[in-house]
């Protein structure tokens, strides 16, 4: 078994200010095995950020169609056995990437999520593990009946996951994350969960949740519904 193998980091950004803090958060990893690929989701904004990166990472570019498209168009790139996603807004912590996949190998698992941190926009720490608690398989799938407790950024996958359950849904610009966790509970994979936070969140008066509110929350509602069923029935035969 290859005791380290590559992790492939895919930051989408769309003229994103803190760009170049991300890029440099996953440069940092303690891991020695780390593919970086930026995907330029048509930005007009702070390309300049990237430039003294270029030697170190892989940079795609593309015309602009929201979250979901970069994300693909990166994994489709990506030469990694496990994929990170990391916002262009967000950072990780230097030993992120060591301590997910050793969680991943040792459990066996593909798929995991992390605890995390709220970061402002000047970094400054604002709320210190605001990710949920431990929790069995039965009462994630009980909180997924009502809302998404998995944080985008703070999961890690094996790429064959994607290859057994698809990729993210390109028709839904917020919730394409929110999606596919359901896809992978409803496909009965383990979601191991390391509670330390290992990624910074940062919340800042020009992230997406915070421009397109109330859009978000229309298809919030819609992806539940179109899950809402089946996850039902699953929660009702582990309850037997």
């Amino acid at each position: 078994m290859n005791t380290h193998p590559l992790v492939t980091v895919v930051i989408p950004f769309y003229n994103c200010p803190f760009v170049s803090q991300a890029i440099s958060s996953a440069l940092s990893q303690t891991y020695p095995m780390v593919e970086i690929i930026v995907v330029d989701d048509g930005s007009t904004e702070h390309v300049e950020q990237i430039h003294p990166y270029l030697p170190y990472i892989h940079y795609l570019g593309k015309e602009n169609g929201g979250t979901a498209t970069a994300l693909n168009h990166g994994i489709k790139h990506a030469s990694g056995e496990y994929i990170v996603w990391l916002s262009s807004d967000d950072i990780l912590y230097p030993e992120k990437i060591a301590k997910q996949v050793q969680l991943m190998m040792d459990q066996r698992v593909s798929i995991s999520h992390t605890n995390f941190n709220y970061i402002n926009e000047h970094s400054s720490l604002t709320q210190y593990r605001a990710g949920a608690s431990p929790m069995t398989r039965l009462e994630m799938l009980r909180i997924f009946i009502l809302g998404n407790p998995v944080n985008g950024c703070t999961v890690m996958f094996h790429k064959s996951l994607i290859q057994a359950i698809g990729m993210f849904d390109e028709a839904l610009p917020y919730t394409h994350d929110y999606d596919l966790w359901y896809r992978v509970l409803l496909a009965d994979y383990s979601f191991a969960y390391l509670a330390e936070p290992l990624t910074a969140y940062r919340r800042h008066q020009g992230m997406g949740s915070v421009k397109h509110a109330e859009a978000i929350t229309h298809e919030i509602r819609y992806t539940q519904n179109r899950y809402a069923d089946q996850l039902r029935h699953m929660i009702q035969m582990l309850e037997r």
